[in-house]
Protein backbone atom coordinates (compact mmCIF):
# COMPACT_ATOMS: atom_id res chain seq x y z
CA UNK A 1 0.00 0.00 0.00
CA UNK A 2 1.55 3.28 -1.12
CA UNK A 3 1.63 5.98 1.52
CA UNK A 4 0.07 9.31 0.52
CA UNK A 5 1.29 12.60 1.92
CA UNK A 6 -0.92 15.65 2.20
CA UNK A 7 0.55 18.97 1.08
CA UNK A 8 -1.88 20.80 3.43
CA UNK A 9 -0.92 18.82 6.54
CA UNK A 10 0.53 21.73 8.53
CA UNK A 11 -2.18 24.20 7.43
CA UNK A 12 -5.42 22.21 7.59
CA UNK A 13 -5.40 20.17 10.81
CA UNK A 14 -7.82 17.54 9.52
CA UNK A 15 -5.01 14.97 9.56
CA UNK A 16 -2.99 14.85 12.78
CA UNK A 17 -0.62 11.90 12.30
CA UNK A 18 2.12 12.43 9.72
CA UNK A 19 3.42 8.86 9.75
CA UNK A 20 2.93 5.64 7.78
CA UNK A 21 -0.33 3.78 8.35
CA UNK A 22 1.31 0.83 10.18
CA UNK A 23 3.00 3.39 12.45
CA UNK A 24 -0.38 5.09 13.07
CA UNK A 25 -1.96 1.78 14.13
CA UNK A 26 0.95 1.09 16.48
CA UNK A 27 0.65 4.61 17.96
CA UNK A 28 -3.09 4.08 18.58
CA UNK A 29 -2.59 0.58 19.98
CA UNK A 30 0.01 1.85 22.43
CA UNK A 31 -2.25 4.70 23.53
CA UNK A 32 -5.25 2.39 24.02
CA UNK A 33 -3.16 -0.03 26.07
CA UNK A 34 -1.60 2.77 28.12
CA UNK A 35 -5.03 4.18 29.03
CA UNK A 36 -7.27 1.11 29.19
CA UNK A 37 -5.22 -2.03 29.95
CA UNK A 38 -5.76 -1.46 33.70
CA UNK A 39 -9.41 -2.47 33.13
CA UNK A 40 -8.75 -5.60 31.03
CA UNK A 41 -6.68 -6.79 28.09
CA UNK A 42 -6.90 -4.54 25.02
CA UNK A 43 -7.36 -6.44 21.74
CA UNK A 44 -5.33 -5.58 18.64
CA UNK A 45 -6.78 -2.53 16.86
CA UNK A 46 -8.76 -3.27 13.68
CA UNK A 47 -7.35 -1.10 10.89
CA UNK A 48 -8.34 -0.49 7.26
CA UNK A 49 -6.94 -2.15 4.14
CA UNK A 50 -7.17 1.17 2.31
CA UNK A 51 -7.19 4.09 4.76
CA UNK A 52 -7.84 6.78 2.13
CA UNK A 53 -10.93 8.60 0.78
CA UNK A 54 -13.07 6.90 3.42
CA UNK A 55 -15.22 9.87 4.49
CA UNK A 56 -18.76 9.64 3.11
CA UNK A 57 -19.59 13.08 4.54
CA UNK A 58 -17.71 16.05 3.06
CA UNK A 59 -18.13 19.72 4.02
CA UNK A 60 -16.46 22.69 2.31
CA UNK A 61 -16.80 26.39 2.92
CA UNK A 62 -16.62 29.15 0.27
CA UNK A 63 -15.18 32.63 0.07
CA UNK A 64 -14.27 35.23 -2.57
CA UNK A 65 -10.59 36.16 -2.77
CA UNK A 66 -9.11 39.56 -3.59
CA UNK A 67 -9.27 38.76 -7.33
CA UNK A 68 -13.05 38.10 -7.05
CA UNK A 69 -12.49 34.38 -7.60
CA UNK A 70 -14.74 31.92 -5.75
CA UNK A 71 -12.63 29.58 -3.61
CA UNK A 72 -13.79 26.44 -1.81
CA UNK A 73 -11.96 24.54 0.88
CA UNK A 74 -11.81 22.98 4.32
CA UNK A 75 -12.22 24.91 7.54
CA UNK A 76 -8.95 24.90 9.44
CA UNK A 77 -9.26 23.02 12.76
CA UNK A 78 -10.47 25.30 15.59
CA UNK A 79 -10.60 28.26 13.23
CA UNK A 80 -12.96 30.12 10.90
CA UNK A 81 -10.27 30.21 8.21
CA UNK A 82 -10.91 28.26 4.99
CA UNK A 83 -7.93 26.42 3.49
CA UNK A 84 -8.33 26.15 -0.32
CA UNK A 85 -8.60 22.47 -1.26
CA UNK A 86 -9.87 20.71 -4.38
CA UNK A 87 -9.10 17.14 -3.30
CA UNK A 88 -8.51 15.64 0.13
CA UNK A 89 -7.03 12.20 0.76
CA UNK A 90 -9.66 11.50 3.45
CA UNK A 91 -12.73 12.57 1.47
CA UNK A 92 -14.82 10.71 -1.08
CA UNK A 93 -13.35 11.45 -4.52
CA UNK A 94 -16.70 12.08 -6.26
CA UNK A 95 -17.84 14.39 -3.46
CA UNK A 96 -14.80 16.60 -4.03
CA UNK A 97 -15.62 16.69 -7.76
CA UNK A 98 -19.23 17.70 -7.02
CA UNK A 99 -17.99 20.60 -4.89
CA UNK A 100 -15.66 21.72 -7.70
CA UNK A 101 -18.65 21.76 -10.08
CA UNK A 102 -20.72 23.78 -7.59
CA UNK A 103 -17.93 26.34 -7.42
CA UNK A 104 -17.89 26.62 -11.25
CA UNK A 105 -21.69 26.88 -11.41
CA UNK A 106 -21.73 29.59 -8.75
CA UNK A 107 -19.39 31.67 -10.91
CA UNK A 108 -21.52 30.98 -14.01
CA UNK A 109 -24.81 31.87 -12.28
CA UNK A 110 -23.26 34.86 -10.46
CA UNK A 111 -24.05 33.36 -7.04
CA UNK A 112 -21.48 34.40 -4.44
CA UNK A 113 -20.30 33.07 -1.08
CA UNK A 114 -21.84 34.62 2.01
CA UNK A 115 -19.62 37.18 3.74
CA UNK A 116 -20.53 37.48 7.46
CA UNK A 117 -18.68 40.80 7.75
CA UNK A 118 -20.75 42.52 5.05
CA UNK A 119 -23.90 40.32 5.27
CA UNK A 120 -23.76 39.95 1.48
CA UNK A 121 -23.63 36.83 -0.69
CA UNK A 122 -25.61 33.60 -0.41
CA UNK A 123 -23.72 30.29 -0.06
CA UNK A 124 -22.31 29.52 3.40
CA UNK A 125 -21.05 25.99 2.83
CA UNK A 126 -21.83 22.74 1.01
CA UNK A 127 -22.21 19.28 2.51
CA UNK A 128 -22.14 16.08 0.44
CA UNK A 129 -23.26 12.71 1.81
CA UNK A 130 -22.74 9.41 0.00
CA UNK A 131 -24.55 6.11 0.41
CA UNK A 132 -21.52 3.79 0.49
CA UNK A 133 -23.38 0.72 -0.79
CA UNK A 134 -26.26 2.43 -2.65
CA UNK A 135 -24.00 4.87 -4.55
CA UNK A 136 -26.56 7.67 -3.96
CA UNK A 137 -25.36 11.23 -3.26
CA UNK A 138 -27.09 13.96 -1.27
CA UNK A 139 -26.01 17.56 -1.87
CA UNK A 140 -26.92 20.09 0.82
CA UNK A 141 -26.21 23.74 -0.01
CA UNK A 142 -26.38 25.89 3.12
CA UNK A 143 -27.56 29.41 2.27
CA UNK A 144 -28.16 32.67 4.14
CA UNK A 145 -31.52 33.60 2.53
CA UNK A 146 -34.74 31.86 1.52
CA UNK A 147 -34.33 32.56 -2.20
CA UNK A 148 -31.84 30.82 -4.49
CA UNK A 149 -31.70 32.58 -7.91
CA UNK A 150 -32.22 30.27 -10.94
CA UNK A 151 -32.59 27.36 -8.54
CA UNK A 152 -34.06 24.94 -11.09
CA UNK A 153 -31.43 25.66 -13.77
CA UNK A 154 -28.60 25.47 -11.23
CA UNK A 155 -29.76 22.08 -9.90
CA UNK A 156 -30.37 20.70 -13.40
CA UNK A 157 -26.84 21.70 -14.44
CA UNK A 158 -25.42 19.99 -11.34
CA UNK A 159 -27.43 16.83 -12.00
CA UNK A 160 -26.31 16.79 -15.64
CA UNK A 161 -22.64 17.01 -14.59
CA UNK A 162 -23.08 14.34 -11.86
CA UNK A 163 -25.99 11.96 -12.67
CA UNK A 164 -25.42 9.98 -9.44
CA UNK A 165 -26.63 12.99 -7.39
CA UNK A 166 -30.08 11.77 -6.32
CA UNK A 167 -31.22 14.64 -4.10
CA UNK A 168 -30.37 18.32 -3.54
CA UNK A 169 -31.45 20.18 -0.40
CA UNK A 170 -31.16 23.91 0.34
CA UNK A 171 -30.73 24.59 4.05
CA UNK A 172 -31.44 28.15 5.24
CA UNK A 173 -29.14 29.11 8.13
CA UNK A 174 -28.78 32.41 10.02
CA UNK A 175 -26.21 31.15 12.54
CA UNK A 176 -22.86 32.93 11.98
CA UNK A 177 -20.81 29.94 13.20
CA UNK A 178 -19.07 27.91 10.44
CA UNK A 179 -20.60 24.60 9.31
CA UNK A 180 -23.84 25.12 11.24
CA UNK A 181 -27.25 24.38 9.74
CA UNK A 182 -30.68 25.95 10.11
CA UNK A 183 -34.13 24.45 10.69
CA UNK A 184 -35.62 25.33 7.30
CA UNK A 185 -34.97 22.96 4.39
CA UNK A 186 -36.06 23.31 0.75
CA UNK A 187 -35.89 20.13 -1.30
CA UNK A 188 -34.71 21.19 -4.78
CA UNK A 189 -34.29 17.70 -6.27
CA UNK A 190 -35.34 14.18 -5.31
CA UNK A 191 -36.72 12.98 -1.96
CA UNK A 192 -34.59 15.09 0.37
CA UNK A 193 -32.70 12.07 1.67
CA UNK A 194 -30.68 9.09 0.45
CA UNK A 195 -30.61 5.48 1.62
CA UNK A 196 -27.77 3.11 2.37
CA UNK A 197 -27.27 -0.46 3.59
CA UNK A 198 -25.37 -1.25 6.77
CA UNK A 199 -25.10 -4.77 8.22
CA UNK A 200 -27.85 -5.88 5.78
CA UNK A 201 -30.26 -3.18 7.03
CA UNK A 202 -31.48 -0.14 5.07
CA UNK A 203 -31.01 3.32 6.57
CA UNK A 204 -32.30 6.73 5.56
CA UNK A 205 -29.70 9.51 5.61
CA UNK A 206 -30.96 13.11 5.60
CA UNK A 207 -28.86 16.27 5.61
CA UNK A 208 -29.00 16.73 9.38
CA UNK A 209 -29.17 13.15 10.64
CA UNK A 210 -26.18 11.53 12.34
CA UNK A 211 -24.53 8.75 10.34
CA UNK A 212 -21.01 7.46 10.83
CA UNK A 213 -18.61 8.96 8.26
CA UNK A 214 -16.60 5.76 7.65
CA UNK A 215 -19.14 3.11 6.56
CA UNK A 216 -16.65 0.31 5.99
CA UNK A 217 -15.34 0.51 9.56
CA UNK A 218 -18.82 1.25 10.94
CA UNK A 219 -19.88 -2.27 9.93
CA UNK A 220 -16.86 -3.64 11.81
CA UNK A 221 -17.71 -1.48 14.84
CA UNK A 222 -21.41 -2.37 15.02
CA UNK A 223 -20.88 -6.09 14.36
CA UNK A 224 -18.33 -6.09 17.19
CA UNK A 225 -20.80 -4.29 19.51
CA UNK A 226 -23.65 -6.74 18.78
CA UNK A 227 -21.30 -9.73 19.15
CA UNK A 228 -20.04 -8.40 22.52
CA UNK A 229 -23.64 -8.03 23.77
CA UNK A 230 -24.21 -11.83 23.65
CA UNK A 231 -27.88 -11.19 22.90
CA UNK A 232 -30.64 -13.71 23.59
CA UNK A 233 -34.22 -13.75 22.28
CA UNK A 234 -35.51 -12.98 25.78
CA UNK A 235 -33.36 -9.86 26.25
CA UNK A 236 -34.73 -6.36 26.68
CA UNK A 237 -32.24 -3.89 25.19
CA UNK A 238 -31.84 -0.15 25.79
CA UNK A 239 -30.05 1.81 23.04
CA UNK A 240 -28.90 5.19 24.40
CA UNK A 241 -27.78 8.09 22.18
CA UNK A 242 -29.32 5.96 19.41
CA UNK A 243 -29.12 8.52 16.55
CA UNK A 244 -31.03 7.18 13.55
CA UNK A 245 -31.45 3.79 15.23
CA UNK A 246 -28.62 1.92 13.52
CA UNK A 247 -27.32 -0.20 16.42
CA UNK A 248 -30.78 -0.93 17.84
CA UNK A 249 -32.20 -1.99 14.47
CA UNK A 250 -29.20 -4.25 13.78
CA UNK A 251 -29.50 -5.76 17.29
CA UNK A 252 -33.29 -6.26 16.97
CA UNK A 253 -32.82 -9.54 15.07
CA UNK A 254 -31.14 -11.14 18.08
CA UNK A 255 -33.22 -9.96 21.08
CA UNK A 256 -36.79 -9.65 22.32
CA UNK A 257 -37.26 -5.88 22.56
CA UNK A 258 -35.27 -2.67 21.90
CA UNK A 259 -35.96 0.81 23.27
CA UNK A 260 -33.95 3.64 21.67
CA UNK A 261 -33.57 7.16 23.06
CA UNK A 262 -32.16 10.18 21.22
CA UNK A 263 -32.29 13.97 21.81
CA UNK A 264 -32.24 15.01 18.11
CA UNK A 265 -35.85 15.20 16.89
CA UNK A 266 -34.94 14.72 13.21
CA UNK A 267 -32.81 11.68 14.05
CA UNK A 268 -35.75 10.10 15.92
CA UNK A 269 -38.00 10.67 12.89
CA UNK A 270 -35.39 8.95 10.71
CA UNK A 271 -35.01 6.13 13.25
CA UNK A 272 -38.75 5.39 13.20
CA UNK A 273 -38.77 5.44 9.42
CA UNK A 274 -35.70 3.18 9.33
CA UNK A 275 -37.44 0.66 11.61
CA UNK A 276 -40.52 0.75 9.37
CA UNK A 277 -38.45 0.31 6.18
CA UNK A 278 -36.73 -2.73 7.70
CA UNK A 279 -40.03 -4.20 8.99
CA UNK A 280 -38.69 -4.18 12.56
CA UNK A 281 -41.61 -4.60 14.97
CA UNK A 282 -39.80 -5.06 18.29
CA UNK A 283 -38.27 -1.57 18.59
CA UNK A 284 -39.55 1.80 19.86
CA UNK A 285 -37.86 5.21 19.89
CA UNK A 286 -38.19 8.05 22.39
CA UNK A 287 -37.13 11.66 21.84
CA UNK A 288 -35.26 12.94 24.88
CA UNK A 289 -32.04 13.28 26.83
CA UNK A 290 -30.51 9.83 27.42
CA UNK A 291 -29.45 10.72 30.98
CA UNK A 292 -32.89 11.99 32.06
CA UNK A 293 -34.61 9.08 30.31
CA UNK A 294 -32.37 6.56 32.08
CA UNK A 295 -33.02 8.32 35.42
CA UNK A 296 -36.78 8.16 34.84
CA UNK A 297 -36.64 4.45 34.01
CA UNK A 298 -34.54 3.74 37.12
CA UNK A 299 -36.98 5.66 39.37
CA UNK A 300 -39.91 3.76 37.79
CA UNK A 301 -38.27 0.45 38.65
CA UNK A 302 -37.78 -0.47 34.97
CA UNK A 303 -35.26 -3.19 34.15
CA UNK A 304 -33.31 -4.17 31.06
CA UNK A 305 -30.79 -6.89 30.25
CA UNK A 306 -28.41 -5.03 27.92
CA UNK A 307 -27.54 -1.35 27.45
CA UNK A 308 -25.83 -0.04 24.33
CA UNK A 309 -24.44 3.42 24.92
CA UNK A 310 -22.75 5.46 22.19
CA UNK A 311 -22.28 8.93 23.77
CA UNK A 312 -20.61 11.99 22.21
CA UNK A 313 -16.85 12.48 22.56
CA UNK A 314 -17.30 14.04 26.01
CA UNK A 315 -18.69 10.72 27.26
CA UNK A 316 -21.55 10.16 29.71
CA UNK A 317 -22.24 12.19 32.84
CA UNK A 318 -22.12 10.57 36.26
CA UNK A 319 -25.90 10.81 36.71
CA UNK A 320 -26.46 8.79 33.54
CA UNK A 321 -24.03 6.08 34.66
CA UNK A 322 -25.52 5.92 38.17
CA UNK A 323 -29.04 5.65 36.76
CA UNK A 324 -27.91 2.90 34.42
CA UNK A 325 -26.40 0.98 37.34
CA UNK A 326 -29.72 1.31 39.23
CA UNK A 327 -31.45 -0.44 36.34
CA UNK A 328 -28.93 -3.24 36.87
CA UNK A 329 -28.43 -4.51 33.29
CA UNK A 330 -26.42 -7.72 33.07
CA UNK A 331 -24.28 -6.35 30.20
CA UNK A 332 -23.27 -2.87 29.04
CA UNK A 333 -21.72 -2.31 25.61
CA UNK A 334 -20.00 1.09 25.61
CA UNK A 335 -19.06 2.47 22.18
CA UNK A 336 -16.66 5.37 22.59
CA UNK A 337 -15.22 7.94 20.19
CA UNK A 338 -13.18 9.64 22.94
CA UNK A 339 -10.68 7.44 24.73
CA UNK A 340 -10.01 10.00 27.49
CA UNK A 341 -13.69 10.21 28.48
CA UNK A 342 -13.95 6.42 28.15
CA UNK A 343 -11.16 5.93 30.70
CA UNK A 344 -12.96 8.28 33.11
CA UNK A 345 -16.34 6.54 32.65
CA UNK A 346 -14.88 3.04 33.04
CA UNK A 347 -13.48 4.11 36.44
CA UNK A 348 -16.97 5.26 37.49
CA UNK A 349 -18.61 2.09 36.19
CA UNK A 350 -16.09 -0.05 38.06
CA UNK A 351 -17.09 1.66 41.33
CA UNK A 352 -20.74 1.04 40.40
CA UNK A 353 -20.10 -2.69 40.10
CA UNK A 354 -19.34 -3.16 36.38
CA UNK A 355 -16.17 -4.85 35.20
CA UNK A 356 -14.70 -4.54 31.70
CA UNK A 357 -14.41 -7.95 30.04
CA UNK A 358 -13.45 -7.07 26.46
CA UNK A 359 -11.91 -3.95 24.89
CA UNK A 360 -11.68 -3.68 21.09
CA UNK A 361 -10.20 -0.55 19.45
CA UNK A 362 -11.31 0.16 15.85
CA UNK A 363 -9.58 2.66 13.57
CA UNK A 364 -12.56 4.68 12.32
CA UNK A 365 -10.55 7.80 11.47
CA UNK A 366 -7.17 7.00 9.87
CA UNK A 367 -4.60 9.85 9.88
CA UNK A 368 -6.23 11.39 12.98
CA UNK A 369 -5.58 10.86 16.69
CA UNK A 370 -9.11 9.57 17.31
CA UNK A 371 -9.59 6.02 18.55
CA UNK A 372 -13.02 4.37 18.45
CA UNK A 373 -13.43 1.65 21.08
CA UNK A 374 -16.02 -1.01 21.94
CA UNK A 375 -16.07 -2.21 25.57
CA UNK A 376 -18.12 -5.03 27.08
CA UNK A 377 -18.85 -4.61 30.78
CA UNK A 378 -20.62 -7.14 32.99
CA UNK A 379 -22.32 -6.66 36.33
CA UNK A 380 -20.37 -8.20 39.19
Amino acid sequence: MAENKCRLFKRCGGCQLEMSYPEQLLWKQNKAERMLSKFCEVEKIIGMKNPYNYRNKVQHGFYTNTNRQIISGIYQSNSEKIIPCESCMLEDVQADKIISTIRILMRSFKIFPYNPHTDRGLVRHVMIRKGFNSGEYLVCIVISKNEFPSKKNFVNALKKAHPYVTTVVLNVCNNPMPLTMGDKEIVALGKGYIEDTLCDKKFRISAKSFYQVNPRQTEVLYKTAVEFAELKKTDRVLDCYCGTGTIGIIASDFCGEVVGVELNKKAVEDARKNAENNSVKNIAFTEGDSGKFMEHLAESGEKCDVVFTDPPRTGSDKRFLESMAKMSPDRVVYISCGIESLERDLKILKKLGYEAKKIQPVDMFPHTRHIETVVLLKKQ
